[in-house]
């Protein structure tokens, strides 16, 4: 697409995913990364029936769409995700015009004017400043390192009235440069390095670095399931999750402890739903659950969003970078929060049968 095509694939406010003739996604605009609560990277080369639950016999109409070169219209039926309960749609696939085989599919939400209009508009409002940042971060950091020494050198020749406002200029600039390096995270962060992984080994990484940092006026129990199968997961990546998630929880508490349960358990029916009636298994559970306050009731429904905190100066970026990892790992995460009780529940898949085939072969 060009420059005029990317500001207008942008700035529709229905998400959009443009199809290749093998029916994988090639391209994937803000609201659609929304509506699939995952990025265009994990999408693009993904077929989009995988990713697209349709409740109606959509293939076959789509190819004759396809082979005729005719635009297709749907109204009223139900179309979700594997990160989404269905919403009722109106279904709009269209051939692009001077590429064989390659299609457009808008997909209309019935709540676009209510809810939903809301949750895109702040989804691409954050993900159009993720993107600016990650540009002009390094351009941005420079010039606040040699503030932040200027402000130093200053200080040194200063009386102690003066010195609280140079000491303001330091911390200031210290916490934008922390900001901006969070905000890059989510560019920077490669695809997960998916290999066997002991979900009981990260999370005793996690809960040991936790003690010694963040979380050491917290009590962190234990309350795993010891015949819990490998994960299938880059341990780096899921270590990353659990002690955002961790960290979440200890900051969330009373500053004279709390507790913390880290529970593991298999339930072997735990699917994520596709359009053929299959799906992706994923029986690991990881519960993180702890007994502060809860979390705020207005903004339960938008936790992974970016930029949204329920903590005062919170950036609201870490459990939108653990919703991205896991998204990323084709798992799911889900909270359940009232006072004194909330629980972060991570689903993720277990090791393919095709790969311990190969290991024992």
């Amino acid at each position: 697409m060009n420059t005029v095509d990317n500001t207008i694939w942008a700035s529709l406010p229905v998400p959009a995913f443009l199809i290749g003739a093998d029916d994988r996604i090639l391209d994937v605009n803000s609201a659609g990364e929304g509506f699939l609560n995952a990025s265009s990277k994990s999408v693009i080369g993904v077929p989009i029936w995988d990713m697209i639950a349709i409740d109606a016999p959509i293939e076959d109409a789509f190819d004759r769409a396809r082979t005729n070169g005719t635009p297709l219209f749907v109204n009223d039926i139900d179309v979700g995700s594997g990160n989404r309960a269905p919403l009722q749609c109106a279904l709009q696939i269209a051939p692009l015009s001077g590429r064989p085989g390659e299609m457009i599919m808008l997909i209309s939400p019935r709540e676009l004017a209510g809810r939903m209009t809301q949750s895109h508009s702040v989804k691409s409002a954050a993900q159009s400043a993720i993107g600016m940042a990650e540009m002009l971060a390094h351009e941005i950091k420079n010039p606040l390192a040699g503030i932040t020494g200027a402000a130093q050198l200053l200080s040194m020749n200063l009386s102690q009235e003066d010195l609280e406002l140079t000491d303001l200029i330091v911390a200031e600039s210290r916490r934008i440069v922390k900001l901006l390096e969070q905000v890059e995270q989510f560019g920077n962060l490669s695809p997960p390095d998916l290999k066997p992984v002991n979900i009981h080994d990260v999370l005793d990484r996690a809960r040991r670095s936790a003690l010694l940092g963040f979380g050491a006026h917290m009590k962190i129990i234990e309350d795993y399931d010891p015949s819990l199968p490998l994960a299938w997961g880059d341990p780096d990546q899921l270590l990353q999750v659990i002690l955002n998630l961790l960290k979440n929880a200890s900051e969330a508490a009373d500053p004279k402890g709390g507790t913390i349960r880290l529970h593991t358990y298999f339930e072997h029916s735990f699917r994520l739903r596709r359009s053929d009636g299959t799906g992706q298994s994923l029986p690991l559970q990881v519960e993180i659950i702890d007994d502060g306050p809860g979390l705020p009731e207005d903004i339960r429904g938008d936790i992974f969003d970016p930029f949204v905190s329920g903590r005062e100066n919170g950036t609201g970026l870490g459990l939108a970078l653990v919703s991205k990892i896991v998204s990323d790992h084709g798992g799911w995460i889900s909270v359940t929060s009232v006072p004194g009780r909330t629980v972060f529940r991570l689903s993720l898949a277990r090791v393919p049968r095709d790969y311990e085939s190969k290991e024992k072969s």
